[in-house]
């Protein structure tokens, strides 16, 4: 009697094993698509993020962190609040539209602390200068949740959201700028609290996954040797 597995369910085996060899290449290669993005975003926030600061553009296509200066007036009534978790603890962004001369910036002038309210915070009037970091628009809400407008509830800067909101006609929409001011521990919102430090293991990741892949390839080879050579013997 011929106990010995049928050919198709060996070569399923191999198709799966294949399956699996593939995904651990495929996933080691995102890895490095990954480890390139985050060595151009390092490099281009270390040449825009700390130079001399530029006028704020109106063009909406400015370059994240790009550091630049505005000059207008706040309109502190139309402030809106976001969730934020910061190093500071948990908390909001007070976001501020900025009316200058040729548009109406939205300016993320800092982290306040939950309890506070506006009264709590430095509303400065009249003309102002403000010098931060360019940062992209935020449509969408998070992950887990949604930005709600009628609510009065912000988790991600949607410029164009919160612009209808606060019936801003000639805002900024691709970007918004992150004030960079920082008046000391007790002076709110805080500013400067930008992360311009990012993580990253990508190479690392990358390295496990194809040394994975290598080593089940290696079983791979094993175990077809082991077979071919069983057979031989049975035969």
């Amino acid at each position: 009697m011929d106990t010995r597995r049928p050919f198709w369910v060996d070569a399923l085996i191999l198709i799966l094993a294949g399956g699996l060899f593939a995904a651990m290449i495929g996933l080691g290669n995102w890895q490095m698509h990954r480890l390139a993005w985050k060595l151009d975003l390092i490099e281009q926030v270390q040449t825009l993020a700390f130079g001399d600061p530029v006028p704020a553009p109106t063009a909406a296509d400015a370059p994240e962190y790009l550091r630049v200066q505005a000059r207008g007036e706040f309109d502190h009534s139309a402030a809106i609040r976001i969730k934020a978790v910061t190093e500071v603890g948990a908390g909001f962004w007070v976001m501020t539209p900025l009316q200058t001369a040729d548009q109406t910036i939205w300016i993320n002038r800092g982290f306040v602390p939950s309890g506070l309210n506006a009264d709590d915070w430095t509303q400065p009037g009249g003309q102002v200068q403000v010098t931060g970091l360019v940062r992209a628009d935020q449509p969408g809400g998070t992950l887990l949740e949604s930005n709600k407008p009628g609510e009065n509830r912000w988790v991600s800067a949607d410029l164009t959201v919160m612009s209808n909101a606060a019936n801003i006609g000639n805002a900024q929409l691709g970007y918004f700028i992150d004030d960079e001011a920082d008046g000391g521990a007790d002076v709110w919102p805080r500013g400067g609290l930008t992360r311009l430090e990012f993580r990253n293991s990508h190479l690392a990741y990358a390295i496990t996954w194809y040394a994975m892949a290598l080593m089940f390839f290696a079983a791979i080879v094993g175990v077809i040797w082991s077979r071919i050579k069983g057979r031989r013997i049975d035969a």
